[in-house]
């Protein structure tokens, strides 16, 4: 973990991921982050994303400083190598799935995606500004008034184009292909675009360029590019819903939200005793 990371995480912050799940489900939300109940299952799902996105890491770290692609032999091992290690760091049991029953079957499945990842990847007219990008920005309250608690958030690439747009890039993996519109409205990108313009990469008004780098996982794996733009409305906008979830967290609003996520959920057999 770098120093900057460090850091923020010494000051009081809001995550991209704890916002999104509080909006989910704001039980879970303090199962998993005040309560800090031990996880009653893991998904492979979860270990298999955490180990493509460190082969990834890897990838785009090596071409920022070489300006060469690294080995498909290194990122298969930095895959694998991921994998294990996220799966023994709990002593939960882990969840398969259908797509991925067994570990030999997920190992296969994230061989084949990183392959078309190191052949499709495209980067010609852009620079890569930053890989694992690390920033934190002061909130505000529905007044406009800077709080003294942090959004923090890790930008898994930041790319320069030729004509000097930043794009900040999100890497994901998924079966089913994405939306444009579920794609113009996630939360994540435009956390990505307050931090940046919070920052000053980006003037205050300006429109921030954005994209979702989707892995699918098929039987024949595809790399789909999903483009956006985040302008100051979505930032003003963001910022009022992230005060209007800290409010909530301060009032010890914590109700449970029945979706197609529970199915999944690691903290069930909490959820019906709640």
């Amino acid at each position: 973990m770098s120093q900057a990371i460090q850091s923020m995480r010494s000051q009081l912050h809001l995550s991209h991921s704890q916002l999104f799940t509080y909006l989910q489900c704001s039980l879970r939300f303090s199962f998993k982050y005040l309560l800090g109940l031990p996880v009653e299952h893991s998904s492979i799902a979860l270990h298999f994303g955490k180990a493509i996105h460190a082969a990834l890491e890897v990838f785009y770290q090596g071409i920022k400083e070489t300006g060469k692609k690294p080995s498909l032999i290194k990122l298969e091992y930095t895959f694998i190598n991921g994998l294990f290690q996220s799966m023994e760091r709990t002593d939960a049991p882990v969840l398969y799935k259908k797509d991925m029953p067994d570990t030999s079957t997920a190992i296969a499945m994230g061989k084949k995606m990183l392959q078309v990842l190191h052949e499709e990847s495209y980067l010609e007219g852009y620079h890569i500004e930053g890989v694992e990008l690390p920033l934190s920005a002061p909130l505000y309250n529905h007044e406009g008034k800077e709080m003294d608690i942090q959004l923090m958030g890790i930008i898994d690439l930041l790319l320069r184009d030729n004509k000097g747009n930043l794009v900040a890039v999100d890497h994901k993996t998924a079966k089913q292909p994405k939306s444009q519109g579920s794609v113009d409205s996630d939360l994540q990108l435009t956390a990505y675009s307050y931090l940046l313009a919070a920052n000053k990469y980006v003037f205050p008004r300006s429109e921030v360029m954005c994209r979702f780098d989707v892995l699918r996982k098929l039987k024949t794996p595809k790399l789909e590019i999903y483009n956006t733009t985040r302008g100051p409305d979505a930032r003003k906008r963001f910022a009022k819903l992230s005060a209007a979830v800290l409010a909530g967290i301060e009032n010890k609003v914590f109700l449970p939200c029945s979706s197609w996520m529970c199915a999944d959920c690691e903290y069930s057999k909490a959820c019906k005793k709640w």
